[in-house]
Parts: structure tokens; C-alpha cells; sequence
């Protein structure tokens, strides 16, 4: 039997080799697509990074109340959950950029080939295909390169994205991470920057401006041409009107509408100096990515309400004094004259200005060493330098209480007897120096407390040679001043340098009854995650004095503030709280101090001019710095109890001889009562006015602190 082969047809050949060229067109980019998942792979983000997505934060610096003082950020950026976005901003979004979002897995096949066919006809890049995943995974990963090579690894990395997110958290990372222009990344800062509004505040025509930026934001951004504004804002509302969200009538409503940018004011932030110091502590500590990118809350120390009191003292008083000099010395003058460059001039000619008067305050909690406000100049955006903290400054007799401090803790009393007289110091290798008081005259015979309260040098050189410089140096350190200073005598007036935050911060521990208390600018440090970083709440507490030594201090430095003393404009202003201080004027009046506390609160001001100009003749610190501590120590104790120093066991009182220092008879004309230790009584009756039939030997008195009349006295260093 013979069998006939049917031929085949020529339809079927055909078909056969469609079907085989089908097959094989299918293993090659089978293959192709291995291939190309293997070479791309390791440059793709793993999962690992996908799970972890860690968008850039703004770090915030906090007051105590809450308020919000200042941000640093590379990327101004605040997350905001998509529960507190309008919804109509959503959709706004996925109308303009990806309609089949919620049906895709991350690319859109149809989409592609349509803008593919689209840019071969045209001939150039004319309709672009990306999902929002894909753009997000260029966004956090990629780069915008026209590149065969990154549009694959862009479709590759949006499922990866899709496989390990939601799809709306892909929606919230994407609005919280964009680039909307002038610095705003993401939703939350792109509506603080162009309508001074929270993202639930936006309405439909905002959130179709902002998302008609997202294609452009550094060319769309510059509101150069406003008819082009509205031309962007007006296209993202006919796609929402497209996508059947808006009828006619709202849309042509909407489109008439002018796009309403209303950018906030530029600031240079809330109390600048402080916020300056805090974002120098966090650089130096946690690093500049941390600080800019890691979205930190710094809860830190500030009275918010008492920072603006301080900075319009300051301000005020500053403008006060800057008035008198611009009156009293003609633009010129050298010492008040300086020339600076005139960069509005093409030519680069110079012009002449007044030289500016500056200030610094600083107050502190003394219970835990709290900074509730500081001032560290009269313009921070003339001068960023913080006075308060950076400058090291010439205290004058500002720094005599560690003088004084030194002498009571060593067995000087407040009665003791002193002469406010002329002497001459012989200085090796250096010109005889005959100090001088600030009036240029002499007193005579005073108690140191007397001595103390009328700021006589005579008195506290004399005593700090009888203790030595380094005792006192001793005590200046062991209360928190730590700049260097030298064993001289002119330490007695202040000619040594020390930091303002640190000779007030010394001064604290006087009310805290001997004990040093750091001051602290921040609270606690939370990160991103709400973890607490850095926690300072513990209060770190020494004892540097006995509390007998620092209420007798106390006690001396109220004498200050006393009818008579060089502090009594302060109670002449209405600051009637018990207080003690002292003023400071260094050398030619160039610097001016009044540093002072009562029993919850210490305060400093210092004025003057950075590079030591004199302030003018007779310039004091009870004329300058004094009235700005007044007004900043009345509003500080606006809302709290009023208090008295607490005396201290071991404390008795007894009346003295103002001009012997000795126990008083009934035969003394000036008799005080002073306060003493226990066993620091005086134990002698005033030699001077003995009670009547009272023999006193020629060898009874004790003047081992009379320095004597002679202005001849010489002193040996």
C-alpha cells in the first residue's frame, strides 16, 4: 500500500514560522531581561533600603513653652500623614500624573507603548510614560538622566517599590518627599513657602498650582511671567476636570481665579544668637547630616516671653547710647569712625560710619541653671558674634566678689577695717603702679563691706594682696570662670578676661547658698523616631563654698543695691525684690557691667564696644548696663512668689563700730549690725570709744588689716 504525504500549504508554513519566530522573539527577551536583571541588579536599592526609607527632616529648636524658634534643614521638609491631606489634593495628583495608579503594579504597559509610538512620530521626547512609582524611585534613588540604562533600573526599582509598599503609603511618600521649588520638599513646606498655609488649609486651585510644579519646580517656581503661573495652575484643573472631578461651572470658576501666592516673610528666626549656640552644639556632637537631615526636636531652656523683654532692653538701651555718641562725636572722629567697603558701588569706593555700640544679657534660673534668655548683640544680622558667650571681655570691678569671696571664706569679716588710700606698687621689669579710684579721690578708713558697696579699688587691691592673687584666682574658678587668669594685682579691678555666661553663671552661687549649678541651654534632644537622644534633666549640683561664706556674700553684695551703694538706680526704677550685685566699669570706660541675683533669678549685662573704644567719659556700668538688668529683672519676676534670702545655721548677728570694726560700746557714734559667723565674732570692744572706766592696753587693738594712712605705702609684687 502507498502512503501520500500531504504537501502542507503555504498558509501553514507561514503561520509555523510566525509562530516559531514568535517563540524565539520570546526567549530573547526572556533572555535579555535575565540579563539585563542580573547586570542591573547589584545597583538596584535592596530591600533592606526599601524598608528603611529615611526621608531628610528638618531639625526644630523648641522654647520651654512649645514655641518654635528656629529650623535647619538642607531640604525643608515636615511629614505629613496623607490622613491630614485634602483629598482632593490626591486626586488632583493621580489626574495630572498617574490615573490608573491604584489598578497598575508599578509601570503602565499601555501607557509605555502609547509614549513610545508618541516620541518616534515626533521625533524627540513629547509624552513621557512614568507612573508615580517610577517617579518616586527616581526620586530616591536615581537621578533624572534621559538614559536607556537608568529607565530600566527606574521600572525595575518601582516594583521592587510596589511589591514592598501600599499603595497609599507610595501616595504619602511621594507628596512628603518631592520637590515643589524654593526649597520646599515635600507637600507640608511647599505650602508654607508659596501660600503660608498647612496642607489642610489648601484649597482645590493651591493644590493644583502646587501639583502643576511637580514636571518643573526650578523652572515653574520664579512667578517671573504670572500669566504663566496661571497657564500651569489652569492645565492641572482641566485634568482634574477631565478625570470627572469638577463640573464646567467649577472649573471655569476655578481657572478665573488669580493664583493666590503668599509666601511668609523671610526671618532670620527667633532669639538668633541662642539658636545659634544650640546649632553649633548639635554640629559639633551629632554631625552635619544629623542636624540638617534628621529631623531633631531640641527642647531646649527659653522663656520665650522673657527673651523678647531682654532683646528690646537691649535694643533700646543700645539705640539710646548710639544717639549720644552720634551727637557728641562728628562722623570722623577715629576712635567712633570706621570705614567699610560700599558694595553697592561698582568702583569699590569706601564709605565712613559710626562704629556700633554693642551688648550681650544673660539670664539664668539659679534652682537649675536654666539659660531663660540671652542676648549676644545688638543685630544679629549685622554681626552673628555671640557676646554672651564667645567674646572674652574685661569684667572691671565686676570681679571683685571672688575677691571679697576669697577673704570671707579665709577669716576677713564684712566689719573688718580697711584705708581707702593711695599706694604705689613696685612691679619688677615693669613701671611703678599707682592704681586709682573712679572718682580719682580717697575715702579713708571703711569696712570691707563699706569698701565693697562704694566699689573702691584702693580696698580690693589692698585685700587681694593680703590673700594673694591666687587664692582669689582659686575662688573665681572653683565658682565656674574658666578663661586664664594671671596672679596680678590689677586682677583686683578686673583687668583679667572672662566669658559673660560664665561670670554669671558664678555668680549663682551666692543665692544657691554655695552651691554650683552649670548652666544648661537644653532640656532634651528627640529624634525622628521620638527616641530621646540626650536627656539633661538631671541637675549636677556642687558645693564650691560654705553657705555661711555665700550668705555673708549675699549680704555684702545687697549693700550694693542700698540707698548709697553704686547699684541703687535699680531700686530707684522700681525693682524692689530683695537683691544683691555688683558693678563693673573696666579701664576708660569701655566696658560696663551690672551682674546681679535675688534668690530664684541671676542676671548679666555688659556694654561696650568690640574692639574697646571707650563709651565715653563717665560711662559706668550703673549708667548703661544697670537700667537694662532692671527692666529685664522686673519683667523675670512678673509671675513668681517674692523671696528672701534664707540665712543659714551658723549665722548670728552683732553690732560693730563702723570705725574700728570692732564689738560696739555705748560710747561708738556710727554703730551697724553686722552679720558673722559663730565662731567669728569679734570677741574685742571698739578700742576707739571705749565705755566709760574701760582700760584698753596699747597692744589690745588688732590692725592687722589697717593699711596706713601714708600715701607713701609701697606694695612689693
Amino acid at each position: 500500500m502507498v502512503v501520500v504525504k500531504k504537501k502542507k500549504s503555504k498558509k501553514q508554513l507561514a503561520w509555523r514560522s510566525v509562530a516559531t519566530l514568535g517563540v524565539l522573539l520570546v526567549v530573547f527577551c526572556i533572555v535579555i531581561g535575565y540579563r539585563t536583571y542580573v547586570i542591573y541588579q547589584e545597583d538596584l536599592p535592596s530591600f533592606d533600603r526599601l524598608h528603611n526609607i529615611e526621608p531628610a527632616l528638618k531639625t526644630r529648636i523648641y522654647a520651654a513653652d512649645g514655641t518654635i524658634l528656629q529650623e535647619y534643614f538642607n531640604e525643608n521638609r515636615v511629614i505629613t500623614p496623607l490622613s491630614q491631606m485634602p483629598p482632593y489634593l490626591i486626586d488632583m495628583l493621580l489626574a495630572n500624573e498617574d490615573r490608573k495608579f491604584y489598578d497598575h503594579w508599578g509601570l503602565h504597559p499601555k501607557r509605555i507603548i502609547k509614549a513610545f509610538l508618541v516620541n518616534i512620530t515626533e521625533g524627540h521626547i513629547a509624552e513621557g510614560a512614568s507612573t508615580i512609582t517610577q517617579q518616586l524611585a527616581r526620586m530616591l534613588f536615581l537621578n533624572r538622566k534621559q538614559t536607556m540604562e537608568r529607565k530600566i533600573k527606574e521600572a525595575m526599582t518601582a516594583i521592587k517599590l510596589e511589591r514592598t509598599y501600599a499603595k497609599d503609603e507610595i501616595i504619602q511618600m511621594y507628596l512628603n518627599e518631592y520637590y515643589f521649588g524654593r526649597g520646599a520638599y515635600g507637600i507640608a513646606a511647599a505650602a508654607r513657602t508659596y501660600f503660608d498655609k498647612r496642607v489642610d488649609e489648601l484649597t482645590i486651585d493651591d493644590c493644583a498650582f502646587l501639583v502643576a510644579l511637580l514636571p518643573g519646580p526650578g523652572r515653574y517656581s520664579q512667578f517671573e511671567h504670572p500669566e504663566e503661573v496661571e497657564g500651569i495652575r489652569n492645565r492641572a484643573l482641566y485634568a482634574y476636570y477631565d478625570w470627572g472631578k469638577l463640573t464646567r461651572e467649577e472649573y471655569d470658576s476655578l481657572k478665573a481665579l488669580p493664583v493666590g501666592i503668599n509666601p511668609p516673610k523671610t526671618e532670620i528666626g527667633s532669639a538668633p544668637y541662642f539658636t545659634e549656640m544650640i546649632r553649633r552644639y548639635l554640629l559639633n556632637k551629632y554631625g552635619e547630616k544629623k542636624l540638617y537631615s534628621g529631623g531633631l526636636k531640641v527642647m531646649t531652656t527659653l522663656d520665650w516671653g522673657l527673651q523678647q523683654v531682654a532683646e528690646e532692653q537691649v535694643r533700646t538701651r543700645l539705640d539710646s547710647i548710639q544717639a549720644r555718641i552720634e551727637r557728641s562725636y562728628r562722623l570722623g572722629t577715629p576712635a567712633y569712625s570706621m570705614i567699610l567697603p560700599d558694595t553697592a558701588d561698582s568702583l569699590g569706593d569706601s564709605i565712613l560710619v559710626y562704629k556700633q555700640i554693642q551688648g550681650a544679657a544673660i539670664v539664668l534660673n539659679n534652682e537649675n541653671g536654666d539659660i531663660l534668655a540671652m542676648v549676644g548683640g545688638k543685630d544679629f544680622k549685622q554681626s552673628e558674634w555671640n557676646r554672651a558667650v564667645q567674646s572674652t571681655l574685661q569684667p572691671g570691678s565686676a570681679f571683685k566678689p571672688f575677691i571679697y569671696t576669697a577673704a570671707m571664706d579665709n577669716g576677713y569679716h564684712p566689719s573688718d577695717v580697711f584705708y581707702d588710700n593711695s599706694i604705689k606698687l613696685e612691679i619688677p621689669g615693669a613701671k611703678d603702679w599707682r592704681p586709682h579710684n573712679f572718682d580719682n579721690e580717697f575715702m579713708g578708713r571703711m569696712t570691707l563691706r563699706r569698701g565693697l558697696m562704694l566699689s573702691r579699688n584702693l580696698v580690693a587691691i589692698k585685700l587681694l594682696l593680703k590673700i594673694h592673687p591666687e587664692q582669689a584666682i582659686f575662688y573665681a574658678q572653683k565658682m565656674g570662670i574658666t578663661t586664664h587668669l594671671n596672679p596680678v594685682a590689677s586682677l583686683a579691678i578686673g583687668t583679667e578676661l572672662v566669658r559673660p555666661i560664665e561670670l554669671v553663671s558664678a555668680y549663682t552661687v551666692f543665692p544657691n547658698g554655695g552651691i554650683k549649678v552649670p548652666y544648661r541651654s537644653i532640656l532634651k534632644i528627640i529624634d525622628r523616631y521620638g527616641n530621646v537622644i540626650e536627656d539633661n534633666s538631671m541637675i549636677q549640683k556642687e558645693e564650691v563654698l560654705s553657705a555661711q561664706t555665700a550668705y555673708i556674700m549675699v549680704s555684702m553684695l545687697q549693700s550694693v543695691l542700698a540707698p548709697g551703694g553704686t547699684g541703687q538706680k535699680a531700686r530707684w526704677m522700681g525693682f524692689t525684690r530683695p537683691a544683691g550685685g555688683k558693678t563693673g566699669t573696666s579701664d576708660n570706660f569701655c566696658d560696663n557691667w551690672f551682674v546681679g541675683f535675688t534668690p530664684q533669678i541671676t542676671a548679666g549685662v555688659w556694654v561696650g564696644f568690640d574692639d574697646k573704644t571707650s563709651i565715653g567719659k563717665n560711662q559706668t556700668g550703673s549708667t548703661n548696663a544697670l537700667p537694662i538688668w532692671a527692666e529685664i529683672m522686673k519683667a523675670a519676676h512678673d509671675t513668681l512668689p517674692a523671696l528672701d534670702f534664707e540665712m543659714p545655721d551658723g549665722i548670728v548677728t552683732a553690732d560693730v563700730c563702723l570705725e574700728s570694726g570692732k564689738l560696739a560700746t555705748d560710747r561708738c557714734v556710727e554703730v551697724t549690725t553686722e552679720i558673722f559667723r559663730v565662731e567669728d565674732v569679734p570677741q574685742e570692744t571698739c578700742p576707739i570709744h571705749p565705755s566709760k572706766g574701760l582700760y584698753v592696753s596699747p597692744g589690745t587693738s588688732d590692725d592687722r588689716f589697717l593699711a596706713p594712712e601714708d600715701s607713701s605705702d609701697v606694695y612689693r609684687f
